[in-house]
């Protein structure tokens, strides 16, 4: 149980490294502020435009960043979009209701996990040993440097620091 806490935590930390949730910044600027996700959605814009800065992205390798970005705003809707189902039918779900749509948006986030980095996988290798680095120091940073904090799901249970190792 303690490893899937831990591999549950690590996959939300990476996720919210790579994207910080949906839609562009036009889509979010019109959702008002208090809006499931709506900060998180309008962070994905400028989170694409710090991590292409970031790394370097060569006019070469812009057809590899531009599916990897893209994934991230499809990733980040998704997650904007069932967030904000899951809040607006919070008052009329049943418990079994609101485990089944917890387990969906668990798996859309593992689904999205998988997708961003079968995009990434071919970004990286195209990226040079200078790049490498410095996605390497980003990724492990989790986004940090830039105000983004891991997020964990509110019912689940916080594994203490000593108990979250990385890979």
């Amino acid at each position: 149980m303690k490893k899937t806490l831990v591999a549950l935590a690590a996959s939300l930390a990476m996720s919210a490294a790579f994207a910080q949730s949906s839609a562009p910044a036009a889509a979010s600027a019109a959702a008002p502020a208090s809006a499931p996700g709506a900060q998180r959605e309008a962070h994905v814009e400028q989170r694409i435009t710090e991590l292409h800065s970031a790394l370097k992205i060569t006019p070469q390798q812009e057809d590899q960043w531009s599916k990897f970005a893209d994934i991230m705003r499809e990733n980040a809707r998704t997650m904007g979009d069932l967030y904000r189902q899951r809040v607006a039918q919070r008052n009329t779900m049943s418990a079994l209701d609101d485990m089944k749509q917890y387990g969906q948006i668990t798996q859309a986030n593992a689904d999205g996990t998988k997708r961003l980095v079968d995009a990434f996988e071919p970004l990286y290798a195209s990226l040079s040993p200078e790049q490498k680095k410095l996605a390497d120091a980003n990724f492990r940073q989790g986004g940090r440097e830039h105000g983004h904090r891991e997020r964990r799901h509110p019912r689940a249970a916080a594994p203490d620091a000593a108990s979250v190792t990385k890979p």
